[in-house]
């Protein structure tokens, strides 16, 4: 009996010994433009992660957080982005930050152009450092070709 107890306490109680290092961390950052040439200057994180969670909300999304999953969708689409960059996920990632953007900015607000940018943030010397990785080309914020 002791024997199947040690061979199903890894089952249940899982080691996290395979990360062998803590690799950066992808983001995606929008902006908007007011030309198809012009070089954004305020970057918006996409969907940011809180800075407080109650109890309630936290016990909740463990079991229904469908914006969370959409989120680690983007992290594994700008980590292919940079090891193999296809129109599909640079396609995708649009998709989903021009929505956020007719979500989150009302349309008297909103530039006609919109680009988003790859940054990868990971500790150096204790510090936080951030490097853009990849930049798009701008599209319309209506989803039409520019």
């Amino acid at each position: 009996m002791l024997r199947t107890v040690q061979l199903l306490l890894p089952a249940v109680i899982p080691s996290w010994q395979f990360f062998k290092s803590i690799e950066p961390s992808p983001r995606v950052e929008w902006a908007m433009a007011a030309t198809e040439t012009e070089q954004p200057r305020d970057w918006r994180e996409f969907r940011p992660r809180p800075d407080h969670l109650n109890a309630l909300t936290f016990i909740r999304r463990m079991f229904w957080n469908p914006r969370w999953n959409e989120s680690l969708f983007l992290v594994s689409l700008s980590e292919r982005l940079m090891e193999e960059p296809t129109d599909h996920s640079v396609d995708e990632i649009f998709h989903r930050v021009i929505a956020e953007i007719r979500r989150s900015v009302p349309p008297e607000s909103r530039l006609p152009y919109c680009r988003f940018r790859v940054v990868f943030v990971y500790r150096e010397s204790g510090r936080i450092s951030r490097d853009v990785t990849h930049m798009s080309g701008a599209r319309k914020t209506d989803g039409s070709a520019p």
